[in-house]
């Protein structure tokens, strides 16, 4: 049998992303992460830019984050970089209402809203059931409003114990998993009957049956990958095909709904492609954080994305 008879499926064709974008010298911080983030591998004294949670307006105008030192990021459509907001804290995962409101999936202070107006962070949820969260990483907004969302912290094949959450229409937060190995990207299926989570330390991304009362059933893998540091951001196109940033491999992947591989976009700058959103005309172009190298990259699609705006007000 030959190397491509054995192969589980062909290699998809191949697209190298460019550069939009990237933290200017300005905004990075050189030689100030904190010795608790490298300690927890979280970093090393080099580093002075780490981004991630892309998201659009409805201007166009692209938001991100900065993990490492707090920093809340927005970029203008011609690419211009203006820094929102510094605080004590660690934005991971940023996602913006369709009513304008920016909330941000915080590893340090939870779940919280960003205030444009004061250019501040206030605090939404910082705990469940009067247990703190583990350290939260992503989120995605589900049509009617509710928002599900990804409690990290330390967790991995030593400790599958993460957390996906969903934050109800009426305030009200639900645990809807409680046993995943470092649960990071999470997106719904267009149709919304199936959720995808990232299993980032288990490199695979685990797919969940959402019922119509909303609780999750048969999860399984439904991508298993290999190398790099595994999967991390999600996103999903109006065919259904699944976007996966493979973060420490320079790859985004596209897989369609039956998890075939489709497309490889690869990277023009470091290998950690860590989180991905559409934007451009028709939602066409797939925005990428690098964030070895602290630059924005884009890839032109021939297939739409799916606009991130809700519908109702949360």
């Amino acid at each position: 049998m030959s190397h491509k008879e054995s192969a589980i499926f062909a290699a998809p064709p191949t697209l190298k992303a460019e550069i939009f974008a990237s933290i200017p010298a300005v905004h990075r911080r050189a030689g100030k992460l904190s010795l608790e983030r490298i300690q927890a591998g979280k970093g090393h004294a080099s580093t002075d830019s780490y981004i991630e949670g892309p998201s659009f307006d409805r201007d166009g105008n692209l938001y991100l984050v900065d993990i490492a030192f707090g920093l809340i990021f927005r970029i203008s459509p011609q690419g211009n970089t203006e820094l929102i907001c510094e605080y004590d804290g660690e934005p991971n995962g940023l996602k913006i209402h369709s009513d304008g409101r920016i909330f941000i999936a915080d590893h340090k202070n939870g779940l919280c809203l960003l205030d444009l107006q004061n250019h501040q962070i206030k605090p939404l949820s910082r705990r469940f059931r009067t247990e703190g969260y583990k350290g939260l990483n992503d989120l995605f907004f589900a049509k009617n409003g509710d928002l599900y969302f990804t409690d990290q912290g330390q967790t991995g094949m030593q400790d599958p114990s993460g957390r996906v959450y969903r934050r109800n229409a009426d305030g009200s937060i639900e645990c809807l998993l409680s046993n995943v190995p470092s649960p990071n990207g999470i997106v719904l299926s267009p149709t919304e009957n199936f959720l995808y989570i990232a299993t980032t330390r288990s490199n695979a991304v685990w797919r969940a049956m959402v019922l119509p009362d909303g609780s999750l059933t048969r999860v399984g893998v439904f991508i298993q990958m290999s190398g790099g540091s595994g999967p991390d951001g999600l996103a999903v196109d109006q065919a259904g095909n699944l976007f996966v940033a493979h973060a420490g491999m320079g790859v985004v992947w596209k897989f369609s709904p039956r998890g075939e591989p489709l497309l490889r976009i690869n990277s023009c700058a470091g290998a950690m492609t860590t989180n991905i959103a559409f934007g451009g005309a028709d939602n066409r172009e797939l925005y990428i954080t690098e964030s070895e190298s602290g630059s924005i990259l884009v890839a032109q699609l021939d297939t739409p994305g799916m606009a991130m705006f809700s519908h109702t007000k949360l």
